[in-house]
């Protein structure tokens, strides 16, 4: 069955396993010490520019907990979208591991403004609220739209009037830079942002994922955060060397643009069929698409993918979707709302 239920059901993209098989000859020293995360350090700097230091993690679920951490003290908040990952699908982990409050905001198409963060940016000298520290913002977001540079300036740019700190919950960030046409830089380290925590398996890699700390007062504790939070890898030359693989040339771009013109195409030609609404812009690698209940249930029956809390279906592509997946459930839908 093909599946577009998430961009994490498809496998790891081979250059990236060419790239673990050929980390696993030899011995290297462990916790990071090894060449491969080392030489890391020189690829994410020229991606995000001299102040980037990058901490492998294991998952995206660590990478936003070890992150927020870094930014808030232990009375602190942070301000998110009410569909964040960190509110919404992390099982309270942020709250529970992380010990923060996290205070979430209506949102347009899933991206928070102004008006979002002012609701929540008050009480900073109330020792009877937790205080709001950080703003975090996903790029892209859950419902697949994108933020532009200038957006992301003004909220930082309001965030650090009020001395508060600005984290991109990048699990997608390489479809936002593919969308945008810019470099990661433009819309994290050049729009204010603080720190990032960037994915690297919704793109191809088999697992790992990083915190990147863009601001260098951040990086006081990290260490000792992410083996706290069980974060630390022993063999970490298998995580650094996927990202290698990834963002050392190309790859992360090649991919990335790939899953986002399927969607384009899929939203394309099922926004053009009666009775199939698009909700969202459709920006990155989602689709999400309205239909009638019984064209869900027969499109169920020959493909996976996630019926979504508002009530629309989402479908996710990937480097590995094919042009011929995104025909057939364009023609299954044709077929299923013509019943």
């Amino acid at each position: 069955m093909t599946s577009f239920a998430s961009d994490n059901h498809s496998g790891a993209h081979p250059e990236v396993l060419a790239a673990i098989a050929a980390a696993n000859g030899g011995h290297e020293p462990s916790y990071g010490a090894d060449s491969y995360t080392g030489r890391l350090q020189d690829v994410f700097r020229h991606h995000f520019g001299d102040t980037a230091r990058a901490y492998p993690v294991l998952n995206g679920t660590g990478a936003n907990v070890v992150a927020l951490q870094a930014a808030c003290d232990r009375w602190g908040a942070v301000i998110c979208a009410d569909g964040a990952h960190i509110n919404v699908d992390e099982c309270a982990a942020p709250e529970k591991v992380g010990g923060l409050k996290l205070l979430p905001v209506p949102t347009s198409h899933g991206k928070i403004d102004l008006s979002g963060v002012r609701r929540e940016a008050w009480g900073f000298d109330d020792e009877h609220r937790a205080r709001p520290q950080v703003v975090s913002l996903s790029q892209a977001t859950e419902l697949g739209t994108v933020y532009t540079p200038d957006e992301i300036r003004e909220v930082a740019g309001f965030a650090h009037e009020r001395d508060m700190l600005v984290h991109l919950d990048g699990a997608r960030l390489a479809n936002a830079a593919a969308h945008l046409g810019e470099p990661f830089r433009a819309f994290t380290t050049d729009a204010g942002v603080d720190l990032v925590s960037f994915g690297g398996t919704k793109n191809g890699m088999l697992f790992g994922e990083a915190v990147v700390v863009l601001n260098p007062r951040l990086n006081h504790g990290m260490d000792y955060l992410r083996k706290s939070s069980m974060q630390l890898i022993s063999k970490m030359r298998f995580v650094s060397a996927q990202f290698l693989a990834l963002l050392d040339g190309d790859l992360w771009l090649r991919s990335a643009s790939h899953a986002n013109a399927m969607a384009a195409r899929l939203a394309e030609g099922v926004g053009a069929l009666p009775g199939a609404e698009i909700g969202h812009p459709v920006q990155a690698n989602a689709v999400f698409v309205g239909l009638p209940a019984a064209a869900l249930a027969a499109l169920h029956e020959r493909f996976d993918f996630y019926d979504w809390p508002t009530g629309e279906a989402r479908w996710m592509t990937s480097f590995d979707t094919t042009a011929e997946d995104v025909d057939a459930l364009v023609a299954a839908t044709r077929a299923a709302l013509s019943r």
